[in-house]
């Protein structure tokens, strides 16, 4: 039998829904690093789904180093206003602008197979991937421009 805690626990982890949460344990008996392993298995069985969905949406962010000498700044689309104006979007923005900024990356493409800044065992793809499973939409780096003295 599931707990509510342990539905809770994984949520916090992974703010993936309730009921997702809830699935992935059942079908794991209750191994939380397993349940963990399918909810990414999900999120990038749907992120593949989700691609062919037009991205009409987003924001630019920017980030400037503490120095001043280097800053970046990325265009990242999404396919509703709703969620380009989410805390979990516009954090994922930052991040993106933070990652362009730490390193040089000549197209979208080098960026997304570089190794996401925070934890080297993901991509920035796979930050993206996790982004979409969340958020249920499409997402996409648009372009992006780094900038440095």
């Amino acid at each position: 039998m599931i707990s509510v805690e342990q539905i809770k626990e994984l949520r916090e982890v992974t703010g993936i829904s309730i009921s997702e949460c809830k699935k992935a344990l059942e079908e794991t008996g209750g191994d939380m690093e397993r349940a963990k392993a399918l909810l990414k298995e999900w999120g990038r069985e749907v992120a593949v789904k989700k691609q062919e969905r037009q991205v009409g949406e987003g924001l630019v962010a920017s980030y400037v180093h503490g120095n001043g000498k280097i800053g970046s700044l990325v265009a990242v689309r999404c396919e509703t206003d709703f969620v380009a104006r989410s805390d979990d979007f516009k954090n994922l923005c930052h991040e993106l602008a933070l990652q362009i900024a730490s390193l040089e990356a000549e197209n979208v493409e080098e960026l997304l197979l570089q190794q996401y800044i925070r934890d080297p065992g993901k991509t920035v793809r796979n930050v993206i991937e996790e982004a979409i499973a969340k958020l249920g939409e499409n997402i996409a780096v648009e372009k992006f421009v780094r900038f440095h003295i």
